[in-house]
């Protein structure tokens, strides 16, 4: 669609304005970031040069797609916190290609930003600056978003169309991670000509030697009445490898010890062991990241389709593993478990578990769960004993610690912690270990944003070595946008917040009030008040002790609380 041009006024483009340049691409249809770039600016350059202007910086989204909004792309929002630098470099903004800068409603949530500043934003499409007086300016950008829209919908139907074709009369191996138990071998070059030329092949699943015959035996144990947990454990007893250490330079991202209850699930109910080839088991739903704050945009996630909107092939594809009978009989199963008569008689009352979620086992640093045993709360954390040989860890099958024996230990300290009489020692300590440490909340970010990077390099290196494009892609989304929240989050804080000592003694006398309200509590009560003091306990049972620690906005105390046999 070409729209005409707008004139412009004469003081729209005085000599010698300096410009910041702004373009996007996204690599999920294989463009090419360097030429991509290299057209966008030399289209703003064709726009603003005859006029006097001179480009002074650069802002390049890479690998961003066009529907997340300007605050959560790293360029975007860098620019806009540019414009809100009185000592700028640039004097106005230029944006090569619109439909690359703009998606939906973004314009308009966006140039009133421009506006406020006092920064023109110039466009080709009006052969100059946007004139925020200007009906027809508007108008054109908010087509131009629309139209962006629409095309990337209309990409995503003709991909889906395509693939779904392409998955039920040729039954063609289209990417991703093989099955446990298959791996992929050269099936000729690509029936594009250009894809082929370039040397592109298709490739297609065959069984793996070794691996092909343990997935026909999880199917025949499983159809023979074994539970998921009983088969991964004898699989990691009789050493195994498991899907993940079977292949692990695909599964880089992932622990690849022992076996687990879902990677059997997972092989029980994936349906191309019977030789046919399956796409569409999950879609990407768009869902709002904030339903209080629609600009913030959406989020993918990725989700289960009802089988009936499965794409089968309508031959077989790849030599099968299971007959098809067999493997209907396997989801027979499945379905039926868990659905029966039960001969459990209900509780009358729920349990009450006064450490619920408080109480972590000193060896796996897992949390501990509640048990009851002849009318006794009790603390449990099974570890079997193949998981901790995997895991190389040296953890006793069951742990186990009664409520009765620690709570009045827990509570006289909780009391004593916070009594008057010790104020002033807590707030020396507290002051201390903030100047060593500084603000604890900013400290908690700044690790939880270490841990997404991490994530990313990991994701990022996944996928270097082949892993599924689209399934690391979904990953790399929901951690960059945690990342993002993260950082807003720590922006947030101030950098010389403090408390005083009078506010840390006010903090104090209050947690000390509810420290005394824990012990006169009713048991049903009692988690809910240690949740609110932040109580986290963590048990040894090799040293017979449990280290109690409270963990407030900002405060703790810490302290040991002994118990015997």
């Amino acid at each position: 669609m070409t729209l005409p041009s707008m004139p412009l006024s004469p003081a729209a483009a005085p000599e010698g304005l300096r410009f910041a340049f702004y373009g996007r691409v996204s690599t999920e249809d294989n463009q090419d970031p360097a030429a991509s770039r290299a057209w966008q600016l030399r289209r703003a350059s064709g726009l603003v040069d005859p006029k006097g202007g001179t480009i002074v910086a650069e802002f390049f989204d890479v690998d961003k797609s066009r529907s997340i909004p300007w605050a959560r792309r790293p360029q975007a929002s860098a620019l806009i916190e540019a414009l809100k630098n009185p000592a700028r470099d640039f004097d106005a903004v230029v944006v090569g290609e619109p439909h690359r800068a703009f998606y939906g409603n973004q314009y308009s949530l966006t140039f009133p930003l421009f506006e406020h500043f006092r920064v023109p934003l110039w466009v080709p499409e009006v052969g100059g600056a946007i004139d925020p007086a200007n009906e027809a300016h508007d108008m054109i950008m908010g087509v131009f978003g629309g139209l962006s829209k629409g095309e990337r919908n209309r990409i995503k139907i003709r991909v889906r169309s395509a693939m779904a074709a392409i998955t039920a009369t040729e039954g063609r191996y289209l990417g991703g991670r093989p099955p446990y138990g298959y791996e992929l071998v050269d099936a000729g070059p690509h029936p594009n000509p250009a894809k082929a030329a370039d040397g592109k092949r298709l490739r297609r699943l065959v069984p793996h030697p070794a691996y092909s015959l343990v997935v026909k035996w999880i199917f025949a144990q499983f159809i023979g009445g074994r539970g998921f947990f009983d088969i991964a454990e004898e699989l990691t007893r009789e050493g195994v490898p498991s899907p993940s250490a079977a292949d692990p330079a695909r599964n880089k991202h992932r622990i690849q010890v022992a076996w687990s209850k879902s990677a059997v699930r997972v092989i029980i109910t994936n349906p191309r062991y019977t030789g046919r080839q399956v796409w569409n088991k999950q879609r990407k739903d768009e869902v709002l990241l904030d339903v209080n704050d629609v600009a913030l945009g959406h989020t993918t996630k990725l989700r289960w389709n009802d089988r009936d909107q499965w794409v089968w092939s309508e031959q077989q594809a790849h030599e099968p593993l299971v007959s098809v009978a067999d493997f209907e009989r396997a989801q027979s199963t499945l379905a039926s478990r868990g659905h029966g008569p039960t001969t459990h008689k209900p509780h009358r009352t729920r349990r009450p578990y006064a450490f619920r979620g408080c109480l972590h086992c000193g060896y796996c640093e897992r949390r501990m769960q509640g048990n009851w045993i002849n009318d006794q709360a009790y603390y449990r954390c099974r570890f079997p004993a193949e998981y901790a040989l995997a895991n190389k860890t040296v953890h006793p099958k069951l742990v186990y610690l009664r409520e009765a024996v620690i709570i009045e230990d827990i509570d006289a300290w909780l009391v004593t912690a916070f009594s008057p009489a010790r104020i002033e020692t807590t707030i020396e300590a507290v002051t201390a270990q903030a100047s060593r440490t500084g603000n604890p909340a900013a400290t908690g970010l700044r690790k939880q944003v270490a841990a997404c990077e991490q994530r990313l390099n990991q994701y990022r290196a996944a996928l270097n070595a082949g892993a599924d494009a689209v399934q690391v892609a979904a990953w790399i989304n929901e951690t960059e946008q945690e990342r993002a929240r993260l950082k807003g989050a720590l922006d947030a804080i101030p950098a010389d917040q403090a408390i005083t000592n009078d506010g840390l003694a006010e903090l104090l006398h209050q947690t000390g009030e509810l420290a005394h309200a824990v012990v006169h509590a009713h048991p049903d009560d009692k988690a809910d008040l240690y949740r609110k003091l932040g109580l986290k306990m963590t048990y040894y049972p090799q040293k017979k002790l449990v280290e109690a620690r409270v963990s407030l906005t900002s405060t703790y105390a810490d302290g040991l609380c002994p118990r015997s046999e």
